[in-house]
């Protein structure tokens, strides 16, 4: 009789099981015939727990079973995810006319909030931009930030001795104290920075998370991450304005506070800042931090290019004062260095997907699309784009 009762117990829930992923395909497909093929997983869920969980084994095995361009279900949002590069250059190319507009995972969007880089009006984004163009060109590089990044590293590195160092951890620090730093202008030891990293630390976490507001959940950290670290940039927005003149600096928020607005049409709320300031520091601490940590690991794996870029370092480090910082044609001189940060970007990449949103029914290449799912358009660069189109997108 147990036993007759285990099996029952077995098939309901297997029935149970298959009727909840086939409403959720019926619910989501409805009448679109031409939708990739695909699956969408369970109700709410999707198929985010193997995507997070997978990664890129998850991408493999539905591209395997569907082909280059297929269906999901993923970070709450009905999504279609390509990995065809002649696809991906076509959605790439093509802008808010013609019915695709950058799209965020919906917890992204949520936890970066309204005021992030990527959402903000056309006017806003100008400005907002503008500003970030303005402290990262070639001037600016040669004459501020290669001897500030310079100086930084060098007393950072030295902290390091004799000591067993978790790289990919040191890799985060690093990117996350420059990042501030010619951001918002916090230094290294300021008291900000103890109470701001932590957060910020909950914040990322969260941005790739079921959009779930309960307790003990990602998300839900990160929401009240968020609400600290708004306050924190807030209060240091409302201390530099204070200081008037004195203010000004080379970084983002003391060329933005520095502005006369009728000259320049930039006027931007302090909402607006700190949604642009932690745009910054959020697109600069993963990018950063992975290539710096990949490259580290590329040189452990390969002794000669390990021993050549040594070589190259120490013939520029012999010809000055150890205190001296590194001049712009020393940097312009770094050629296998510079080999080596393209070669650790084309391996390693960085950015592993663009994200675009339909604003009407659209069709590309016999590939319905529907009202407004996120297009992901996840590739790997060296293993899906040819050779020479590493740099296209």
């Amino acid at each position: 009789m147990a036993d007759l009762l285990v099996i029952a117990a077995l098939i309901a829930a297997g029935i149970v099981w298959v009727t909840l992923l086939k409403w959720n395909e019926m619910k989501h497909v409805m009448k679109k015939a031409l939708l990739p093929p695909g699956t969408m997983g369970w109700p709410l869920l999707g198929e985010t727990p193997y995507f997070l969980k997978y990664g890129p084994d998850f991408m493999k095995q539905q591209r395997a079973r569907y082909g280059d361009v297929f269906k999901s279900h993923i970070l709450g949002c009905p999504t279609i995810i390509s990995m065809d590069p002649d696809f991906n250059r076509l959605v790439l190319t093509m802008n808010e006319r013609q019915g695709l507009v950058p799209g965020y995972p919906q917890s992204m969007a949520d936890i970066l909030g309204k005021w992030n880089i990527a959402s903000v009006p056309a006017p806003i984004h100008k400005a907002m931009r503008a500003e970030i163009c303005s402290l990262t060109n070639t001037n600016m590089m040669r004459d501020v930030l290669l001897k500030d990044m310079d100086c930084f590293m060098r007393s950072h590195l030295c902290s390091w001795g004799g000591k067993v160092i978790d790289i990919q951890d040191q890799t985060k620090q690093m990117a996350l104290l420059l990042t501030l730093r010619h951001s918002a202008g916090i230094l290294p030891g300021h008291p900000m920075v103890s109470a701001f990293c932590p957060e910020f630390h909950k914040l990322v976490k969260g941005t790739l998370s079921m959009p779930i507001n309960l307790p003990c959940t990602n998300y839900r950290r990160a929401l009240q991450a968020k609400v600290k670290i708004l306050e924190l940039l807030g209060r240091i927005v409302e201390e530099r304005r204070k200081a008037g003149d004195e203010a000004a600096g080379n970084d983002v928020l003391g060329s933005i506070l520095s502005k006369d607005d009728e000259k320049t049409k930039l006027s931007l709320t302090d909402d607006q800042i700190v949604g642009l300031l932690i745009s910054i520091i959020y697109a600069g601490y993963e990018t950063v931090s992975t290539t710096m940590m990949m490259a580290v690991k590329y040189l452990h794996d390969n002794p000669k290019a390990l021993r050549e870029i040594k070589e190259e370092q120490s013939e520029i480090r012999r010809t000055k004062e150890p205190d001296q910082s590194l001049t712009w044609d020393e940097y312009k001189s770094m050629t296998f260095t510079r080999g080596v940060i393209y070669e650790t970007l084309r391996l390693a990449t960085v950015v592993n997907g663009v994200l675009r949103k339909t604003t009407r029914d659209m069709e590309l290449k016999g590939k319905e699309l529907g009202v407004q799912p996120t297009l992901h358009d996840f590739w790997r660069r060296n293993q899906i784009m040819p050779r020479e189109g590493v740099r296209d997108g």
